[in-house]
């Protein structure tokens, strides 16, 4: 995991970063019918075992705009997928391949599975998309749970984010409330939901 984040700082724009200020700035994100329809096949095609892609797309203002999404080549199991140094260098060629061709979209995020239970970042997850935020934001994770938009008839996603290290949690404020000790984080660490 330590390589990943490493691999895409080239791909960052990192000029202007209003999102580094203000941890509520990203109020939502919006996603391409293609992209949708390709994140819940890859999630459906899994079964009951966990699948993981990427999403490229940019950022607009205060939303985050997911236009495609590509599959990992990663092993899942019911619980957790995982990704190695493979797969990690299957991103990398993916998004320099996309830049020859004039693919001019960043990755903006992760997707994954979890089929039939709900969507939520797992501490394993939120460890993940820290690190992402942390080497290449704006970055944003979204689940998805085949068996739910199957039984439901609508697609079941939550989009996500996390706080940084070192966020300040203020007494009443959007952060208070949250336990510090969440998903093992020696930090106090929320998924904030994007609408």
């Amino acid at each position: 995991l330590e390589h990943f984040p490493q691999l895409f700082l080239q791909f960052v724009d990192i000029q202007s970063q209003p999102w580094k200020d203000d941890v509520h700035y990203f109020k939502s994100t919006k996603i391409s019918a293609l992209a949708l329809l390709k994140m819940v096949m890859h999630a459906q095609s899994g079964g009951n075992i966990e699948v993981m892609g990427l999403m490229v797309g940019k950022t607009d203002g205060n939303s985050i705009i997911v236009m495609d999404v590509f599959a990992l080549p990663v092993e899942g199991t019911e619980t957790r997928v995982n990704a190695n140094l493979a797969a990690y260098e299957y991103m990398v060629n993916f998004q320099s391949s996309a830049k020859e061709v004039g693919r001019e979209e960043n990755v903006v995020g992760w997707y994954h599975s979890h089929p039939g239970y709900g969507c939520w970042l797992s501490g394993i997850d939120v460890t993940t998309q820290m690190n992402n935020q942390k080497y290449q934001d704006p970055f944003i994770a979204i689940v998805v749970d085949p068996i739910r938009t199957l039984s439901s008839g609508k697609v079941d996603l939550g989009a996500f984010r996390t706080y940084s290290e070192n966020h300040k949690i203020t007494e009443g404020g959007p952060s208070s409330g949250i336990n510090a000790e969440y998903g093992g984080a020696p930090f106090p660490v929320r998924e904030v939901r994007l609408r």
